[in-house]
């Protein structure tokens, strides 16, 4: 997965919004104001992930090019090198569920609203 094809998957997420809140070359992407996915233009061969805390630490574990993000919480942030090593499939689950990691804390008001319009990752997806 390139960063462009990182990009269209977030943007395909319902009621997600791109902008450059930090400087120019700091793309986030937001759900209802809350970041879950980042991309360093300036090193476009990196993206940042928002995740829960033992799947962060599971996949430092496992794959090399996944690091605790730099400038971020590293106990719920990793920054992934997109050098392969993580399968596209993986990244695309990854998005998925830094996307349900703020979904998961937004009022019950807003999570009912998004609720039916994306499927639900399940831990059996990062295996």
């Amino acid at each position: 997965m390139n960063t462009e094809e990182f990009r269209d998957l977030c943007l395909s997420l319902p009621f997600v919004t791109e902008d450059t809140p930090f400087d120019e070359t700091t793309v986030v992407y937001r759900l209802r104001d809350k970041i879950f996915a980042c991309i360093p233009t300036d090193q476009p061969m990196m993206v940042v992930l928002k995740c829960d805390e033992s799947l962060a630490l599971d996949l430092r574990e496992r794959y090399p090019s996944v690091e605790g993000a730099w400038h971020w919480n590293k106990k719920y942030w990793n920054q992934i090198f997109l050098d392969g090593s993580v399968p596209d499939e993986l990244l695309g689950n990854l998005i998925r569920h830094a996307y349900n990691e703020v979904r998961s804390k937004l009022p019950k008001k807003q999570r009912l609203e998004i609720r039916e319009q994306l499927p639900t990752v399940t831990e059996e997806t990062f295996q």
